[in-house]
């Protein structure tokens, strides 16, 4: 049986887990140039072409997709079994990673990861902002966070807010020059700040609803973008009216720097959740994280949901 060298594994599975040489040189603390040379002794080892790499980009090959499902869960596995092998007794121990969009960092952030790292300080978490619907099974992540309507069936969730709903909000300096609009159709004759799905590159279409009736605006402007921090920033400017999570401009409005407008319409979320693949199948550190989750989701709730 031919020997595969295991440093030579690991580092072509942090390649294969986040698609970047660079990346992935960054995690492992050497050299794209060394961590290439390292992939290419592998390849030849085992004599097939585990990764396809263009100037851009980097993908799984066959062989390398099924060597990475395959070696990956089995050498994260070994390698928490060293790092629990030097923790003390009940110590957790390991890595989690988690990939949320930039909605959400205020509900990882703040409060679960402060109270998280002072219970089990010996673990390493790993949060990655992006806006895009992430396959964590295939990027290697241990959760993800969503907007229930795009969560996959076969996910566990944990709820991580309660329900709010997606506004449309203008600056009042705006409003006085444009004007405030009474219905959805309304909007089709104001500026306003379109939203480019990261994940399609498609544009995102108003979504209004009020009763059993729903509205789907394709609303025009002269700006666009899918952050959320530039999309209230120029909101507040007076660029455009823009249509975001109530959460995200709740102070804003408290303080007049931006008004609710088309409210009657604006439609309800059930809110946002941690999800993972299985229960059967999170690490020890994981399952300590959503613990933690399920912890501060108690405290924050008067009725304990």
């Amino acid at each position: 049986m031919a020997f595969t060298p295991l440093n030579a594994l690991n580092e072509f599975l942090a390649v294969a887990r986040r698609r970047s040489f660079a990346s992935a040189a960054s995690e492992l603390g050497i050299s794209p140039s060394a961590l290439s040379q390292a992939v290419r002794q592998l390849e030849a080892k085992l004599g097939v072409t585990l990764l396809s790499r263009t100037t851009r980009s980097v993908a799984l090959t066959a062989a390398g997709r099924r060597l990475f499902e395959q070696a990956g869960p089995a050498m994260s596995q070994a390698l928490e079994a060293i790092k629990t092998a030097s923790a003390r007794a009940g110590e957790i121990t390991g890595q989690i990673r988690i990939t949320a969009p930039a909605l959400a960092v205020p509900f990882v952030i703040n409060p679960v990861l402060p109270r998280f790292v002072a219970l089990h300080p010996k673990v390493e978490v790993e949060v990655q902002v992006d806006n895009r619907l992430v396959d964590i099974v295939a990027e290697g992540f241990d959760a993800g966070v969503r907007l229930e309507e795009f969560l996959e069936r076969d996910m566990v969730h944990v709820r991580l807010t309660e329900p709010f709903r997606f506004v449309v909000v203008g600056a009042p300096s705006y409003l006085q020059r444009r004007g405030t609009p009474d219905e959805p159709r309304d909007l089709l004759a104001h500026d306003c700040i379109r939203i480019r799905s990261p994940t399609t590159g498609a544009m995102y279409v108003w979504e209004l609803e009020r009763g059993k009736k729903s509205w789907r605006v394709p609303v025009r402007g002269p700006m666009i973008t899918s952050d959320d921090h530039l999309m209230i920033a120029m909101a507040e400017a007076g660029v455009g009216l823009a249509y975001l999570p109530e959460p995200a401009v709740s102070a804003r409005l408290k303080r007049g720097r931006l008004r609710l407008v088309l409210e009657p319409f604006a439609p309800r979320v059930p809110g946002l959740f941690l999800y993972f693949p299985s229960r059967t199948q999170v690490s020890p550190a994981f399952r300590a994280f959503v613990d933690t989750v399920r912890e501060i989701r108690l405290r924050r709730s008067p009725v304990g949901r």
